[in-house]
């Protein structure tokens, strides 16, 4: 089989074609659009969407970061921790993160655990710092 230059592009554009598909504007009732347009929770839509949030949970759980961060959004906090786990953290409501990302806010939020490997372990909600 000889490949040719026409051949070349084609893969090329057929590669390009499948790699930009766009992440859902919902999953079950959360409306994923107006979550990621909320950083921070500072414009009180996310706080609106915490029953939504919770029913999908669930089909979070297992998915690959990169995967979780196309469906939610660049999170308002990355952190990382021991054992090359990662923690993504959103938050809810309006806080002293909203002026300051920097300062350690008591707003609602949401802790995703990710493992070694780089899948979701574990949603955890916090009210209050530990």
């Amino acid at each position: 089989m000889k490949i040719t230059k026409n051949s070349v592009w084609v893969g090329a554009l057929f590669l390009i074609l499948i790699g930009c598909t766009s992440a859902p504007d919902r999953i079950g009732d959360l409306d994923l659009k107006k979550w990621r347009s909320d950083r921070g929770g500072c414009e009180g839509i996310r706080k609106n969407q915490l029953a939504d949030f919770k029913k999908i949970e669930s089909q979070l759980l297992n998915k690959h970061i990169d995967e979780v961060g196309q469906l939610l959004g660049r999170p308002d906090i990355h952190q990382l921790g021991g054992r090359d786990q990662k923690f993504y953290v959103y938050f809810f409501e309006k806080g002293i993160h909203c002026n300051d990302i920097t300062k350690k806010s008591e707003g609602p939020k949401v802790i995703l655990r990710f493992n070694a490997i780089g899948y979701l372990a574990e949603v955890t909600h916090q009210t209050k710092p530990l």
